[in-house]
């Protein structure tokens, strides 16, 4: 196995189309990382994240209502963007920590139709020049039938 150090990551900075920086966007703690050598994101995200810290990963969050424990938003992927995001605040800040410490997201969509209107969302959390990497993947089902549900990485 080989051990990348956050310095060995980033001359790919030199060749990036987007304003070149050598200095962290983020934090002390996070690199963005862009090269025009890879397809620019289209969306709130960035190509990669190089991180150093204490690494936290966050189980998938559904659009549950913690204290009632029923799906917020039936039907609607904005609302249920809108409580995912807030299930991924609190166990962020129980872990001490809030969205600019995230390095990796993986979006689940039951419909791929949703992904303009799960971005405006998600936009919301994350500013594009800091936003961490990203996947997004439409899946033929989720747990009690929901429209999303988001996982993250972060690094404290």
């Amino acid at each position: 196995m080989t051990t990348l150090k956050v310095h060995e990551l980033l001359p790919c900075q030199k060749a990036q189309s987007q304003q070149p920086s050598t200095k962290p966007i983020i934090s002390m703690k996070h690199q963005v990382i862009r090269t025009d050598k890879a397809p620019a994101p289209v969306g709130p995200y960035n190509q990669a994240i190089a991180a150093s810290g204490q690494m936290i990963f966050v189980a998938g969050q559904i659009p549950l209502e913690p204290e009632s424990m029923t799906i917020v938003g039936d039907g609607d992927i904005s609302k249920q963007t809108e409580q995912v995001m807030a299930n991924l605040s609190a166990i962020l800040t129980a872990a001490g920590g809030d969205f600019s410490n995230v390095v990796k997201t993986g979006v689940f969509l039951k419909d791929m139709n949703d992904f303009a209107a799960m971005n405006a969302v998600y936009a919301k959390y994350f500013p594009e020049d800091s936003a961490p990497a990203r996947a997004c993947v439409e899946v033929s089902r989720l747990p009690k039938d929901v429209l999303v549900e988001i996982e993250c990485i972060a690094v404290i």
